[in-house]
């Protein structure tokens, strides 16, 4: 096993060069001493205009059946408000770099329509644009994340979006904001600049694409007056192992930025054009699939290194923008609009990525799985009025209780997997501190056949309690269906005993826990 893959399943981890001989997982957990803080925007979200992401899915319009608060889908709302989203991704993906942001505001019967070109070829009226989505973030308390067009836009179109969106000057971008009946400003941080520059954002070379950060950037301006409100602004980053991506537009433009994108979806079968099934798939397959996810912390801990050449202070962060498993679509489905089911395994799948950008927190700033609602590896699947919340929605609401929380160190020895030629770590852990001094530790056991046993010494931390939640399943394809929405959620977890600074704690095979100490 790659020692960068064991580095994947830990805070600071220190693996054994060889499984341990006994089958039971040991765990320090190094109370006394502090990692760094957990961005709360490693729990970010992405939402695209792509299949029925934003249509039909977070927005039906007022005029709609279905319930709905002021065009929302009701019911997408209290999910995304219960989810405790910290931010979101939008307008895209590759969408992004043919969207031109005046075509989507104003009266919405004025609004031109558009033709979605890399998804489906379908034709969108606009009516959700700028406003809408900068609405309902300010409703939820989302940190909008904004990716402008700059494949098939001009730094002038860019210059007068942050204008619209930023400025309360007397202005003309301003004042169309207020005519279009919005008056103050929103708060808007977070700009990517471009995405997939090397491919369906303009296919530019690392160099061409660094100057063009630097020319767009220049106008990208700060309207906001507080410091704490200035811009921060990314640049795209590479596919995978694109190391080279990573070193020229760092060696470019990296004094420029703030952050810089990192791509990287699983694919079961490792192929893009047979990618595999969301549910009908054997263990085999499930564990190369696990195999093949962990793979980001290769690729996290190789761009970091990169960046630390140009940025050993650490101020740049990675922002993993896209990531998740993706899968063949379901049956019977347009093709273009990537719905896929979520199953156990997307669970585990999710959990592990978040342990990791843990492990990373000092690099890692940002994340955004693809997507939130109907597409790829999705928190929440609607069919007209009716929603289901897949596995690795409650996946993320679980591990929440990691946001803004401070990282603590932990070792760990645990056996290995192994069928043909995956080998992966039995149990993943992470473990963090909160503001209120509360220690939570959450712990993923891959195993799809047999429970985990857990010893966890505990130094420092003085636990006579401990309480718990689970999510688990039967098999690793169980998943949630409009027909029985609840198969697979989270529930009471009592296998964890704490006594004499020990914990004792038995994962039931296929399991995500989190304790809270």
């Amino acid at each position: 096993m790659p020692p960068t893959l064991a580095r994947a399943l830990f805070l600071f981890a220190v693996v054994a060069s060889t499984a341990p001989a006994a089958t039971e997982t040991q765990i320090t957990l190094h109370g006394t001493q502090s990692g760094p803080v957990i961005n709360r925007n490693i729990y970010g979200q992405f939402s695209e205009h792509l299949g029925h992401c934003i249509y039909g899915g977070i927005w039906v319009g007022k005029d709609s059946p279905i319930p709905n608060v002021q065009g929302y889908n009701k019911a997408v709302i209290d999910a995304l408000r219960n989810l405790h989203v910290p931010l979101l991704r939008w307008p895209g993906g590759c969408f992004a770099d043919e969207y031109h942001w005046k075509d989507g505001v104003g009266p919405l019967d004025k609004r031109p329509s558009m033709y979605n070109s890399n998804w489906g070829g379908v034709v969108e009226d606009n009516h959700f644009g700028t406003n809408e989505f900068l609405n309902m973030c300010e409703m939820l308390g989302i940190e909008p994340y904004i990716c402008v067009n700059i494949g098939s836009g001009t730094v002038r179109e860019t210059q007068e979006w942050i204008e619209y969106m930023t400025s309360d000057a007397d202005s003309p971008m301003a004042n169309l904001r207020r005519a279009n009946g919005r008056d103050k400003a929103w708060k808007v941080h977070y700009i990517a600049v471009g995405n997939e520059a090397w491919g369906c954002g303009g296919s530019m070379t690392p160099e061409f694409y660094a100057n063009n950060f630097r020319r767009y950037n220049t106008y990208i301006k700060n309207y906001a007056p507080a410091k704490a409100d200035a811009l921060y602004r990314v640049a795209c980053g590479a596919s995978g192992d694109e190391y080279d991506w990573t070193d020229t537009v760092m060696k470019i433009a990296g004094k420029q930025m703030d952050g810089i994108s990192l791509h990287y979806y699983t694919l079961p079968n490792r192929d893009w054009k047979n990618k595999g099934s969301a549910t009908d798939f054997n263990k085999g397959n499930y564990l190369a699939t696990i195999s093949t996810t962990l793979d980001m912390d290769t690729f996290v801990a190789k761009h970091s290194a990169v960046m630390d050449k140009y940025d050993p202070e650490k101020r740049v962060g990675l922002c993993v923008d896209e990531w998740g498993i993706w899968t063949d679509v379901e049956p019977g489905t347009n093709p273009a609009f990537l719905f896929q089911q979520n199953s156990q395994r997307d669970a585990i799948i999710a959990a592990l990525n978040l342990h990791i950008f843990q492990a990373h927190a000092d690099r890692v700033r940002m994340a955004n799985i693809a997507q939130v609602v109907n597409v790829l590896q999705a928190m929440i699947l609607t069919d007209k009025d009716k929603v289901v919340l897949t596995p690795t929605y409650h996946v993320f609401e679980m591990l929440s209780v990691h946001q803004g929380a401070t990282s603590l160190p932990l070792d760990l020895k645990t056996p290995d997997l192994s069928q043909s030629k995956e080998k992966i770590p039995t149990v993943s852990a992470s473990a963090s501190r909160d503001a209120a001094g509360k220690v939570h530790l959450s712990l993923v056991n891959t195993d799809p056949d047999s429970p985990a046993t857990v010893s966890c010494v505990l130094e420092g931390i003085s636990a006579t309690r401990v309480a718990g939640r689970i999510l688990t399943a039967p098999t690793f394809t169980a998943h949630n269906t409009f027909e029985s929405p609840h198969a697979v959620e989270p529930k009471a977890f009592n296998g964890a005993t704490a006594s004499g600074g020990t914990l004792s704690v038995v994962l039931p095979p296929l399991s995500v826990v989190v304790l809270d100490l």
